[in-house]
């Protein structure tokens, strides 16, 4: 099960190439779970993960960004997945979640978990499953 990016475009797991300012933009005003998340608390969440962004190759410009919380152990949280909307339709995010995935399958992770409320359909694809057993699970905060 492979997804490569389009071409034109590459990924990289190097923080320097993040567009933090981009990154906000896209989350705090169109991400429905991240809307009106201040800057330093994004700017803390990046520095706190591994992330991933895919770029254009010909410009630079970043097109999609995705971010893992993990121990590289046992457990990985997948988050903030966002394409930039003039990249969408290209398979870009199926692509970058297939990217995350399999940069992490080296550590042997016991679980990579991840909440979406719309894009089940692109993480089924790189073979994500809905809980079996959601009655076991519990959250503290927001839900």
């Amino acid at each position: 099960m492979t997804h490569e990016l389009p071409d034109g475009y590459e990924l990289s797991t190097d923080p320097a190439r993040l567009d933090a300012a981009l990154i906000h933009r896209w989350l705090s005003q169109d991400a429905y779970w991240a809307l009106g998340r201040p800057r330093d608390k994004q700017d803390a969440a990046i520095a706190g993960s591994l992330n991933f962004g895919v770029y254009d190759s010909a410009s630079g410009a970043q097109s999609a960004y995705a971010r893992i919380v993990t121990d590289l152990s046992t457990f990985a949280w997948l988050c903030d997945v966002y394409v930039d909307p003039a990249a969408r339709g290209k398979g870009l995010g199926t692509a970058l979640v297939a990217a995350v995935r399999d940069h992490l399958a080296p550590y042997g992770l016991r679980r990579i978990m991840l909440a979406t409320a719309d894009a089940h359909g692109v993480y089924a694809q790189v073979g994500f499953e809905p809980l079996a057993d959601p009655g076991k699970w519990m959250a503290l905060g927001e839900q």
